[in-house]
């Protein structure tokens, strides 16, 4: 029987980057990987550093819009977490923080970009509404149907593919264990507190004591929290990211569009990088369920549509050699906003996920970090679990 502090459920950017907080600030901790290191959504998603609001919570109207801009506050202190992160971990991450830029292209757009643009700017965001000219001067790879656009300097991007392992080496360097190839089969309540955890590896049956559980296993969420009969309503979604050819440079900036699907930018290599929320086909199992350990499949018109968006908005792209289509499986809950911090009905136990993870992944791990040491903190209040308290009212 192993004990520990604190137990994390999976090895994603979250669940790496709070292992390195919560070792730094003396706790023992073991991670636990059903697979490998960063193989989820983490390490397959295109790497933008998005704040300014993302068109998902834009295009369902004002409630959502209103309810989404109290995270704007979170998105501030995801800014100087990006700046400091190569500096912290002492690795080059490719982090490119050159600006962004979201265009539109019709009168209407335009207006949901000023609607926009006001909340982020009442939230202390430092966003700019330019005129279609003023966009291409920052940009001139835009093309002329684009009318306006609202900048804001802090964003960019980031490898997705070199981030988690960054903060899994620290957090080992830190003194956390971290196991992968590890499944969670149970996890048993202890009184007056803690919890008992089965978990096998090849033939190897473990018992993990632990005072406390976090869990950040992406779209397999739900599933470790129904080991401890809670209901987290995420929903797995699978999304397309494509990459084309090397070129000079043509997109310092990351593009995002207020009204199409799409997000641009440029990697450290000279690929760019297009995605921006087209649905790939998740895998089925035999019951009819989503099987997530199966690979999604891409839906051609998602391709061709997300294609037809890039080069609608840069005619440059239609010129370069598509290399490569993927997909990936990340997990949105039942109002679209994130879910990160403690389950009060369950004292011990927490919980992150459900979108803009790669964004705001490394400062949650940080609030969740401080969460956990006993802090209260106040900007994590909106993305709390607590707010789905009524589904496990039967729980029991």
């Amino acid at each position: 029987m192993s004990k520990t502090d604190v137990l994390i459920i999976g090895g994603g950017l979250i669940g790496c980057a709070t292992a390195l907080h919560l070792a730094r600030a003396g706790a023992s901790v073991r991670l636990v990987e059903a697979g490998d290191i960063n193989a989820g959504a983490s390490g397959q998603n295109a790497g933008s550093l998005h704040f300014q609001m993302e068109r998902r919570f834009l295009e369902n109207g004002a409630a959502l819009a209103d309810q989404a801009a109290r995270i704007i506050a979170l998105n501030r202190l995801a800014i100087d977490e990006w700046r400091g992160l190569e500096v912290d971990l002492g690795v080059d991450l490719h982090v490119s923080q050159k600006g962004g830029l979201m265009v539109a292209e019709t009168p209407e757009q335009v207006a949901l970009l000023e609607a926009k643009s006001r909340r982020e700017i009442s939230g202390g965001l430092a966003t700019q509404l330019l005129d279609g000219d003023a966009a291409r001067a920052l940009c001139p790879a835009l093309g002329p149907d684009v009318l306006a656009a609202s900048y804001l300097a802090d964003e960019g991007h980031a490898d997705p593919r070199a981030l988690t392992p960054a903060f899994a080496h620290a957090a080992a360097e830190a003194g956390a264990v971290i196991s992968t190839r590890q499944h969670v089969l149970s996890i048993t309540r202890r009184s007056p507190g803690g919890f008992d955890v089965a978990a096998k590896k090849g033939d190897e049956m473990e018992t993990l004591q632990a005072d406390q559980i976090f869990v950040a296993a992406g779209a397999w969420t739900p599933a470790v929290c129904a080991l401890a009969n809670l209901h987290i309503p995420l929903f797995p979604v699978a999304l397309l990211m494509n990459a084309t050819e090397r070129t000079g440079p043509i997109l310092p900036q990351l593009i995002q569009h207020v009204g199409r699907r799409l997000s641009m930018k440029q990697a450290y290599a000279g690929n760019v990088i297009i995605g921006g929320g087209w649905p790939s086909r998740l895998a089925q199992r035999p019951d009819g369920g989503f099987d997530l350990n199966a690979r999604a499949s891409i839906i051609p018109l998602s391709r061709s549509g997300n294609l037809r968006a890039a080069i609608d908005i840069v005619p440059q792209i239609g010129a370069l050699n598509l290399i490569r289509s993927w997909t990936g499986v990340t997990t949105i809950s039942a109002d679209q906003l994130p879910i990160a911090g403690a389950v009060s009905r369950v004292p011990g136990f927490y919980v992150a996920a459900g979108g803009s993870a790669f964004t705001l992944g490394p400062t949650f791990a940080r609030l969740i970090a401080r969460v956990m040491g006993g802090e209260r903190v106040e900007a994590l209040d909106v993305l709390s679990p607590d707010r789905f308290n009524h589904l496990n009212s039967f729980m029991g």
